[in-house]
This record gives C-alpha cells, sequence and structure tokens, in this order.
C-alpha cells in the first residue's frame, strides 16, 4: 500500500504497511481500486459527454460518493468497499451500453482511444490486446481484480510532480464528493459540480501539460466554493439559518443516542423516530453545529453535545453508556479495551468490519433507526463528564446581522484582527500550538473557526469584545463556506478592492481531504498568506510546493509567539 493523504501520514512521506489511521493494506488497495475504476468511469462519461450523450445525473453523483467513502476514516469495512466496486461494475456496463449506441465512427474510436490510454494500452496494441483489456475492466468478477489492485494506486504515476498535481486534485475532489453528497441527500444537486467531478477525475489519466493540471487544481477551488454554497444552500433552506445557541454539555438521567460525523438529514430521521421514547439524542464532535438551527429546536430530546473532536471517541463512546451513529468519516479503530463496538453503528458513506450498518433510504421513507432505539432503552444513561454551555451559531447570516456591530467596533479599534483557526483537529502534540495561539492572542482579536478545529478552544474562556465573542464558532468544516461570504462581505463594507486588504490572518489546521477542497476554495477567491499546520501536506511535491508559495505566499506554521507577532502586522 501507500497512502499519503491525511495530514498524520507516517513519516511525513506515507503510509506503506498500514494507516495510521488504521487503515489495512487490503482496505487500502480496494479504495485504491475503486479510485481507478471512478476515473475510468469519469474517462467514459467524458466521452460520452463530448460525443452530445446525455450522461445521468446519477454518474455524476456515484462518482462524488465513491470519492467520499474513500476519505480519510470513513470506510474501513472491505466488505463495503467490495459491494462499491460491484456498484461501479453496474455503472459501466450502463456508460458501455451509451457507448454501442455512439453513431458516429469517429467519435467511438476518440472515445476508444482515452480509454485505452486509461487501460494502460497504446494505439499501437493489438485489437485482441485492447478487447482483453476492456473486458477484464467491464467485468462484473470481483476475483479479477486482486491483482491489479496493487498496481494502480498512487505510485503508478512515477514523474512526482505530475504525480502530485494527480494527487491535489483527486483530494480535493474527494472533499468536494462529500459537501456534494450531503447536500444532494437534501435535494440539492448542481450540475456544474457533477460535471466537473467527472473533468477532474478524467484529467488525472491524461498527459497534461503542468500549466494545465495547475489550472485544474484551481478549478477544483472554484467548483469547492459552488459545492459548499450548494450545501449552505441545502442546510438553511431545510433547518434555516442557524443562530446564536448555547449548547448544553451536561447529561440528563434517561438514556441516549450519541450522533457522530457530518449528515444532518440522518439527525433530523433520528430525533424523529426517538420522540417519545423516553431516550435522548447527543450529538459529537462535527455534529455540534446542528445544534444551532432552528429546525433542531423543536426537538426536546436533543439535549446538547457530548464530549469532544474526533480522536478522542475512545474515551467519548466508552462513557457515553449507549449507542453511537456515525454517520459518515471520523471514525478511528476501536481498542481491544473497548466495550462500545456492540453499540455503535454506521451509516451513509461509512462502514467498520464487525458493526451494524444501518441502510440508505428507499425512495421518501426514512433511514429505519429502530435497532439503534431499542438498544439504547436498555443502555444506562451518559456519564457526565463535563457540565456548562458553550456559545456557537456564528454562520454567515448570523454573522451579518452583527454586522453593523462588528463595523463600528473594527473602525472604532476595538476589534484589531481577525483570525480565522478553521479546519481539522487531530492527534499530534502539535496542535496544541492552536491553543496556545488562542490563549495568547490579544485581546482586541476575535477568531472566526468552523470544523473540529475549534476544540482545541471552544470551551476557553477567552471573552467577548463589546458583546462580540471572541471565538465565533460558524459550524462543520462544510460550514466553512460561511467565512468566505463573512471575509467577502467585509471587503464590501470597507469597500477595499483586495481581500487581502482585510484585518485578515488565516491560521488553519488540516487533517484530512475536505479541508484540501476548503484550502483550494480559498486559493481560488484569492486569499494569499495561509499558515497551515501542524504540518505541510506530503502529496504536494518541493516543485509544486514551490509553485503554491509564489503564488499564494502558503507558509507552514511556527510557533504561537512568532506567528502571532506575523499576523498581528498582517505578515
Amino acid at each position: 500500500m501507500f497512502c499519503f493523504q491525511c495530514q498524520e501520514t507516517a513519516k511525513g512521506t506515507g503510509c506503506t504497511v498500514k494507516g495510521v489511521c488504521g487503515k489495512q493494506e487490503s482496505t487500502a488497495n480496494l479504495q485504491d481500486l475503486l479510485i481507478y475504476d471512478l476515473k475510468g468511469i469519469a474517462v467514459l462519461a467524458k466521452g460520452l459527454k463530448e460525443a452530445g450523450v446525455q450522461i445521468e445525473k446519477s454518474t455524476g453523483l456515484f462518482i462524488a460518493q465513491g470519492l467520499f467513502t474513500t476519505i480519510t476514516n470513513a470506510n474501513f469495512d472491505n466488505t463495503s468497499l467490495e459491494s462499491w466496486i460491484k456498484r461501479s461494475q453496474a455503472i459501466k456496463t450502463r456508460l458501455k451500453a451509451q457507448f454501442d449506441a455512439v453513431s458516429s465512427e469517429a467519435e467511438k474510436v476518440s472515445i476508444l482511444t482515452k480509454l485505452m490510454q486509461f487501460l494502460g494500452l497504446s494505439q499501437e496494441s493489438s485489437a485482441s490486446a485492447q478487447l482483453d483489456a476492456s473486458a477484464l475492466w467491464f467485468s462484473s468478477d470481483l476475483t479479477t481484480f486482486q491483482e491489479k489492485a496493487k498496481t494502480v494506486g498512487v505510485l503508478a504515476t512515477e514523474n512526482e510532480d505530475v504525480r502530485s498535481l494527480r494527487e491535489l486534485l483527486i483530494l480535493g475532489l474527494k472533499g468536494i464528493g462529500a459537501y456534494a453528497e450531503h447536500a444532494a441527500v437534501l435535494g440539492v444537486e448542481k450540475d456544474e459540480v457533477y460535471d466537473f467531478v467527472i473533468e477532474g477525475m478524467a484529467s488525472t489519466t491524461e498527459d497534461l501539460s503542468v500549466d494545465e493540471m495547475v489550472a485544474l487544481v484551481l478549478k477544483a477551488g472554484e467548483c469547492a466554493v459552488t459545492t459548499m454554497a450548494a450545501l449552505d444552500e441545502a442546510n438553511t433552506s431545510t433547518y434555516g439559518n442557524p443562530e446564536i445557541t448555547e449548547v448544553n454539555l451536561g447529561v440528563s438521567d434517561k438514556p441516549g443516542i450519541l450522533i457522530s460525523g457530518h449528515d444532518l438529514k440522518d439527525m433530523e430521521e433520528l430525533l424523529i423516530q426517538t420522540q417519545g421514547t423516553g431516550v435522548d439524542v447527543y450529538t459529537h464532535g462535527e455534529m455540534l453545529p446542528a445544534n444551532y438551527y432552528p429546525g433542531f429546536k423543536k426537538y426536546d430530546n436533543l439535549k446538547g453535545n457530548y464530549g469532544s473532536s474526533w480522536w478522542h471517541q475512545n474515551k467519548d463512546f466508552e462513557t457515553f453508556n449507549g449507542p453511537i451513529l456515525m454517520t459518515t468519516n471520523c471514525i478511528i479503530p476501536i481498542k481491544e479495551s473497548n466495550s462500545y463496538q456492540e453499540r455503535m453503528y454506521t451509516t451513509g458513506m461509512a462502514g467498520y468490519p464487525g458493526v451494524t450498518y444501518i441502510g440508505d433510504r428507499e425512495g421518501r421513507s426514512a433511514k429505519d433507526f429502530s435497532a439503534i432505539i431499542k438498544q439504547a432503552k436498555n443502555c444506562s444513561a451518559p456519564e457526565e463528564i463535563e457540565t456548562g454551555t458553550i456559545v456557537g451559531g456564528f454562520a454567515h447570516n448570523q454573522f451579518l446581522a452583527l454586522a453593523d456591530k462588528v463595523v463600528e467596533a473594527v473602525k472604532s479599534g476595538a476589534i484589531k484582527r481577525f483570525i480565522v483557526m478553521a479546519g481539522c483537529d487531530g492527534r499530534q502534540k502539535g496542535r496544541a500550538y492552536f491553543t496556545e495561539v488562542a490563549e495568547k492572542l490579544p485581546a482586541d482579536t476575535v477568531i472566526l473557526t468552523a470544523g473540529c478545529a475549534k476544540y482545541r478552544y471552544n470551551k476557553l474562556n477567552l471573552g467577548d469584545i463589546g458583546g462580540i465573542p471572541r471565538v465565533l464558532d460558524a459550524g462543520q468544516c462544510n460550514d466553512s463556506y460561511s467565512l468566505a461570504v463573512i471575509a467577502l462581505k467585509l471587503k464590501e463594507v470597507f469597500e477595499l478592492e483586495d481581500i487581502n486588504e482585510l484585518p485578515i490572518s488565516f491560521d488553519i489546521g488540516w487533517y484530512e481531504q475536505k479541508a484540501v477542497a476548503v484550502l483550494l476554495a480559498l486559493l481560488h477567491l484569492g486569499v494569499k498568506g495561509i499558515r497551515l499546520g501542524p504540518s505541510l501536506p506530503a502529496f504536494v511535491s518541493p516543485t509544486v510546493l514551490n509553485v503554491l508559495v509564489e503564488n499564494f505566499d502558503i507558509k507552514p506554521i511556527s510557533n504561537a509567539e512568532d506567528d502571532i507577532a506575523a499576523m498581528m502586522q498582517g505578515q
């Protein structure tokens, strides 16, 4: 195996025996094979689209979902991944039927040539070799792919810089795929997003110039903005605009269900089904911001948030005592010393071996959470691990409602600078940097955040500035779009030509591929001088990093004191 898609990758270069995340080699191979299939599907779909053939929207959604299920800490279940590969074979069969129906022989040859290039065959290859290779790729017999899986991973691209740009694009597409899936669940889909997912995946099989590949990476940033805007539309049109909310950190004396991950639709259906059952629901990790939506406040069985960010789950899930529902990524392997495996459930793109999976919705029906609720009734109430409240709900609509107050505070000098400390949390000791920055920032600064990075400082008593809290939480990593909207609105209010003229600095913690999509979105919006940590991505080669530094002034974090001093100077 070779995997370097997350921040914790082994030795800062790549996991080659077992993933630091806990992923086994067999799982990594199946994920590589699924990505390989998604590339080929994109090649076919793009060729057919260029030939004027109408491609079903479900094809783009399937690629997005397939990318999502390979994201870090989402799916550790080989059986589940094998089912995804089998489903990809069905998509191939449908596209092949459309290919066979193309009337123009020239267009057929063009599509076949690109497919053969993807399969590693030159135009000079014999007809029988082409037939054998394409027949294997279209085969529905999973056993024929076991050896193929070992040859189609990241290192199949030998040139380091080409590999870097291709993987930067694919990892950005994984984040886009995650956001697109969340929006689609709530009924919002954008053709332009699926079109680019197909274009981007297909491009990684083509011989492009460096400039062309860089352009596609930046186009991924544009697509990320579009996708996050679609998700924002989906969330707010369904559950209302997040509002300032005090979230309870304590527990009741009733049994509970803990919901983690990111999917709001799953949470809504769980809350509906638990009403009147005597079972409470608590959020965990990235589900904390669900408490900010008006649409969820009507459920009196939503009691608040339990625990901290994703990497604390071994401890948090143990003391919770009741069932846990993982709706998306952010799963970590269950230790032998943990007893909660029989209380854990997965759904959606998530999977873990030995854990019960809650199947997808059929038609308009809701997911069936009756098994979780039944088990919860026989569990003890959660063990209380903290008390009090935390405040959040500062997405763009709520922030803009405070805009006059904020602008006046900036003009008066009460607020000297905004520090965007969004992104991911993680296990490495170096992430204490973000807590230290929060604690040492001058009292006239405000932290804008989204994502689980907030758990490094959202429970600190940092006070407020004229009633404006010094930590403004916009929501999940999915809600990073709000931070972009806020920055663009402030740019307009202060009548500035360049977003980089604002008193805003970006000090971002990253871990996985959704953070990559957010980074590319910021680059598309022209943001420069972003600090990134606790380490720079292993998938960015020295040459590609130099391009990013020269064009966008991306820099690694250093230490809290020096970075604070530089940021306060706008550097």
